[in-house]
């Protein structure tokens, strides 16, 4: 019939209801969801309804089903490498379609990693600044693979010191982003060891606690790799 909707299955549309529940706060992290047969009364649905609309919640890792006693299905508490897994998944999805591109990736590199940059300066520790050194490759030796992955890694761990838990989130897909083999085959020969002094400066900076120097490196950087994809 023209113009009619396929309604959603009731498991679906209930495991909505909670999940609406569970991410606007009202049901709290480590809070116990009402039994099943409380859901059973309380919706007018089946217990197998019930039943599939927390395996769904389950699966999007929304709650925590135990068995026994003291078991039930709980609200589970936030796992930033879950979420960040679940962001690179649909990042890489996106930025595989015709209408998102190599510069609108840059920008957003630019509207958070600047930023982040400065923070880092301000609020590293030793541990941070160890892992940030522990990303560096040699651009004379090193494979294409390697250098990529260490870039990623370095990044990270710029933003992991930056002490902003939601910078590091947004960062884990940016970084984790293919370029592409017809980008990363035309770069220039010296791009790597460009990069690679950029790294190392920022990092004396960092070292430094330098907030504004940290700021106008990480900014510098970015105009050089924006500078090579516009070639």
């Amino acid at each position: 019939m023209t113009g009619s909707t396929v309604r959603p299955p009731a498991y679906q549309l209930l495991a909505d209801e909670l999940r609406a529940d569970i991410t606007s706060g009202r049901l709290q992290p480590g809070e116990r969801l009402p039994p099943e047969p409380e859901l059973c009364v309380k919706t007018g649905v089946s217990r197998s309804t019930v039943r599939e609309a927390l395996r769904l919640l389950a699966s999007q890792h929304l709650i925590v089903t135990t068995r026994g006693v003291t078991g039930g299905s709980f609200v589970a508490h936030p796992d930033a490498e879950q979420i960040g897994d679940g962001l690179s998944t649909g990042f890489t999805l996106l930025t595989n379609t015709p209408g998102i591109g190599l510069a609108d990736l840059l920008e957003l590199r630019r509207a958070f990693e600047v930023p982040a940059a400065g923070l880092a300066a301000a609020r590293r520790t030793e541990e941070h600044l160890l892992e940030i050194r522990g990303t560096f490759f040699d651009p004379l030796i090193d494979d294409l693979d390697t250098m990529m992955l260490a870039h990623a890694a370095f990044h990270m761990a710029v933003v992991k010191a930056s002490g902003n838990p939601l910078f590091e989130l947004v960062g884990r897909p940016i970084y984790h982003a293919s370029y592409g083999e017809a980008v990363t085959e035309s770069l220039p020969a010296d791009y790597w060891r460009r990069i690679d002094a950029d790294h190392r400066q920022l990092l004396d900076l960092l070292c430094a606690g330098d907030a504004e120097g940290a700021t106008k490196c990480s900014s510098r950087h970015l105009d050089y790799v924006v500078e090579v994809a516009r070639r």
